[in-house]
């Protein structure tokens, strides 16, 4: 996997604008002056009453922002992307207080941060710029005319519509390794898709479609859509991920570091009657073991939602019941061997690629971040 994504990198070498690994943010925080002023900066703007806490209500903004920087959906979206949301209001106030000083908050944002930094250093966000090159390339290459008839044979089993519609969903199919930035993107679509469609024969765009008509006014469209790209340039944040379980196995074959881990999770979850808790914090506590066990946050990738749900399923772990120490944790290991079974009889390969809006600073915000939509699909040989 990792040659694998070397190769592709190799091929973008010549796009790439900037690594983000996370030793900007693991210098951050290192750095014990600019992280102070960072967390003054931050503090400062949540402490809406300037008490000098932050209550619940003040930490929101900031779980949300987390939130969204590990790829969970929006608060309210669902059950347990809401059960994670209030874990890491928990990490803040420990489930007890209603309030946090700034020297709690920065030790919790500490740990986060670092925690992020280590992500992004095992999967690394590329930052590219996308100018028609590499899809001018394609257009022209001997790789056109099979991928344009496989893209093709996609689109005819999912409209029935003129050449306009076929030649908008057949776009939704390249990537960047095709040289083409996100076309669901707003400002691509308004820059440079409808200008290029606006080129185009009107006459033919409401026809039926012919492969052969499709082949030529796909091509012609990707030729306007590449001089676009050559006049306004598109930067892309680009990630690359295979799920196949090889973590999980990792995690599992670790008994010494895995049974540490499981009494860390044990000692964070609520406790009711008789030292017992509910199984529906399985679910968080398997997002807080996503790193370990090298996997996407619940609510980054569905399809990677899908093998948790049927792990969930198989282990009987939804009912809300009661359980002890000892049940727990064999439910999480599981749970766990039902994702790793599921993931290495089926890999899940995932390229996450977003436009980039605004300048990429040295320093980001990174509680204000550009959250990824990731595309998937399986992976490659």
């Amino acid at each position: 996997m990792e040659r694998q994504q070397q190769q592709q990198l190799r091929r973008k070498r010549n796009r790439v604008v900037q690594v983000q690994d996370g030793s900007d943010i693991r210098a951050l925080v290192e750095n014990k002056e600019e992280f102070a002023k960072f967390v003054d900066d931050r503090f400062r703007k949540l402490d809406a009453d300037g008490d000098g806490r932050l209550s619940v209500k003040e930490l929101q903004p900031a779980v949300e922002d987390i939130g969204a920087a590990i790829g969970l959906p929006a608060r309210g979206s669902s059950r347990q992307a809401d059960h994670i949301y209030a874990e890491v209001l928990n990490e803040f106030t420990h489930g007890k207080q209603d309030s946090v000083s700034k020297s709690e908050f920065k030790q919790v944002l500490s740990d986060i941060l670092l925690g992020m930094a280590a992500g992004l250093k095992r999967d690394p966000i590329v930052i590219l710029r996308i100018n028609g090159e590499d899809l001018n390339e394609f257009v022209d290459s001997p790789r056109y005319e099979p991928e344009a008839a496989a893209i093709l044979s996609q689109v005819d089993s999912r409209n029935n519509g003129s050449l306009r519609q076929c030649l908008l969903i057949a776009l939704q199919q390249l990537t960047v390794d095709h040289g083409m930035p996100p076309a669901s993107d707003s400002w691509v679509l308004e820059n440079i898709v409808e200008p290029a469609m606006q080129e185009l024969s009107f006459d033919q765009l409401d026809q039926p479609v012919s492969q052969e008509i499709f082949f030529q006014e796909f091509k012609k469209f990707l030729k306007i859509i590449t001089r676009r790209l050559q006049q306004h340039p598109v930067i892309v944040a680009h990630t690359e991920n295979t799920f196949d379980g090889s973590g999980i196995r990792r995690l599992l074959s670790n008994k010494f570091e895995y049974d540490k881990l499981l009494d860390s999770v044990w000692r964070g979850v609520p406790k009711a009657h008789k030292e017992k808790t509910s199984k529906e914090y399985l679910r968080v506590v398997v997002d807080r073991m996503a790193d370990s066990a090298r996997l996407p946050p619940y609510g980054a990738v569905d399809q990677v939602d899908a093998v948790v749900n049927e792990a969930f399923k198989m282990a009987q772990a939804d009912d809300g019941k009661a359980v002890d120490e000892a049940e727990f944790k064999k439910l999480l290991t599981e749970i766990l061997g039902a994702i790793m079974l599921q993931l290495d009889g089926n890999p899940i390969s995932v390229s996450t690629n977003t436009v980039v809006h605004e300048p990429m600073s040295a320093s980001p915000s990174l509680l204000s971040p550009t959250p990824l939509s990731p595309m998937v699909s399986s992976p490659s040989e």
